[in-house]
């Protein structure tokens, strides 16, 4: 069963063993050492495979319930490939947000489209909610809200590669130190913006959206200063 496939892939063993269980069902996997024999590899083989597969998120591992198979999801090997960048220094913050304005952009007008009534008054209700954080007296920066807006834009196109990128995009947004505002009028840009996109969607003027996206965009390019603990050119 396994090992029909190993000329045309470097998936571990274990790997290719879990992309041929069906996705339907209970995904339980059975202990390792029935696997070990089952598979014809070693328990501590079988344990270092299953730690690259947890990493990438196709698995769960728990106490006493033990090994599931999860659906694919691309962002945990993501997240997980750009911490290590981040924390090696080879990461450049501007040259991955280039990537994701050119994403949000390119998908915006059908992203907008896809939106439902009630996708768009959620959408209003983050600008509501941001804008009173700011108005507080001390203002307050609606970073859950920044976050959620964004994701919330883009999650009727179905697209689990999109998502996963976009999700992987904020977590290194938060690494890299940028959910903390130079001062509470750029947050207050950010967030007119963010208000101006809302009110062209309603009223299916969607390349003025664009426009206001893209303007908004550059307000975190203006920004950017890298952190002193990457590398960048």
């Amino acid at each position: 069963m396994v090992g029909s496939s190993s000329s045309k892939s470097s998936l571990s063993e274990f790997l290719r063993y879990l992309a041929e269980i069906p996705e339907k069902g209970d995904q339980r996997i059975p202990p390792l050492n029935e696997l070990s024999h089952q598979l014809g590899l070693s328990v501590a083989t079988l344990r270092e495979q299953l730690e690259v597969a947890r990493i990438l998120g196709v698995v769960e591992v728990k106490p006493k319930a033990g090994i599931r198979k999860l659906p694919y999801d691309f962002r945990p090997a993501l997240i997980t490939s750009l911490e290590y960048a981040v924390e090696a220094g080879s990461f450049s913050f501007q040259m991955f947000s280039d990537l994701r304005k050119h994403l949000e952009t390119a998908y915006f007008i059908e992203a907008a489209q896809s939106l439902n009534s009630s996708d768009i008054e959620s959408l209003s209700d983050l600008v509501k909610s941001a804008q009173e954080k700011i108005s507080r007296v001390p203002g307050q920066v609606p970073v859950s809200e920044h976050k959620k807006f964004h994701l919330l834009m883009y999650t009727k196109l179905n697209n689990p590669y999109l998502s996963g990128f976009f999700e992987a995009f904020w977590e290194v947004y938060r690494i890299a130190g940028l959910e903390i505002y130079p001062d509470i009028t750029y947050a207050e840009r950010v967030w007119q913006y963010h208000a101006r996109i809302i009110e062209q969607i309603k009223i299916g003027n969607y390349s003025q959206g664009l426009k206001y996206l893209v303007e908004h965009m550059e307000l975190v390019n203006q920004r950017v200063k890298e952190p002193p603990r990457l590398s960048f050119e």
